[in-house]
């Protein structure tokens, strides 16, 4: 129930159709007794600037979760912003501080990570293709680039935010190798999809999977269906994958965190979503 005491999390983005946070945030709230809800606020970029500042004046709002296309808008709108939001030029958890001031963090590179850990990979030395240079791919390249990979290779077809990433990794992480341009799997550990290119089902692939090797982790951030068409293709090969909501569950436990409610584990968030497809 909501009423009058509750604490409000905006979730601003566009289209809303395929959001996800809150089937499992709000459950939790229920279920751990906490006055507050996730509400799904959909904002066309358009119209985001102009919204942005008068919304954080609602007295009960304590933040927001920010997803496509306004992560990278954000970072820019802010008055303070974590290491994180820095590197990955992209934000997508705001907390409406005591004073009103607005604090950004970035939490999706974390969660990728986090749930590739949970799966026993160690990343340290690895090599690592990350297809997408927008707000999440730039989040999971810096998580990546925090693990001490070896190398991290970036494909975008928006040229500049490839290689603007790729200058703040250099800026960052000057002893991990970067490489730009191709989007070709071959060779890598990792390959990830960090574009949208699988939300519909005519979408080509993000890359060529018959180049992966099946012993490469292939994981994806697409969460309008669980399988996508390119890791229903990858496990095909034999290789293990990461399906989008993993990454959402890893990272609810740092959102709560931030946020200052208590927080959980992904197994008991699991265990409470009323996740559709």
């Amino acid at each position: 129930m909501v009423d009058g005491k509750t604490i409000l999390i905006a979730h601003l983005g566009y289209p809303t159709a395929t959001f996800k946070a809150p089937m499992i945030f709000n459950p939790y709230f229920e279920k751990a007794g906490i006055n507050a809800a996730v509400m799904t606020m959909g904002v066309k970029a358009e119209d985001y600037e102009a919204l942005f500042r008068p919304l954080f004046r609602l007295t009960n709002i304590r933040g927001a979760l920010i997803t496509m296309p306004h992560k990278v808008t954000t970072a820019a709108l802010l008055d303070e912003v974590s290491t994180a939001v820095k590197v990955a030029g992209s934000c997508n958890a705001i907390l409406r501080r005591a004073d009103g001031t607005l604090l950004g963090d970035m939490f999706d590179g974390e969660g990728f990570v986090r749930a590739i850990k949970r799966k026993g990979f160690k990343p340290a030395g690895k090599r690592v293709l990350v297809v997408g240079s927008g707000g999440v791919g730039s989040a999971i390249a810096a998580s990546f680039a925090e693990t001490g990979v070896a190398c991290i290779g970036l494909f975008d077809v928006n040229c500049g935010s490839m290689t603007a990433l790729s200058q703040r990794l250099r800026t960052h992480y000057p002893k991990i190798e970067t490489k730009t341009g191709s989007n070709d799997p071959a060779g890598y550990d990792v390959v990830v999809n960090a574009t949208p290119l699988g939300m519909i089902a005519r979408d080509p692939m993000p890359m060529d999977v018959s180049r992966i090797a099946a012993t490469t982790l292939v994981g994806d951030v697409v969460m309008k269906q669980e399988m996508t068409a390119f890791l229903s293709a990858a496990k095909a090969k034999g290789c293990p994958v990461q399906v989008g909501i993993e990454m959402l569950f890893e990272q609810i436990p740092a959102y709560l965190e931030f946020f200052g409610f208590p927080t959980t584990t992904p197994d008991e968030l699991r265990a409470l979503a009323k996740i559709t497809y």
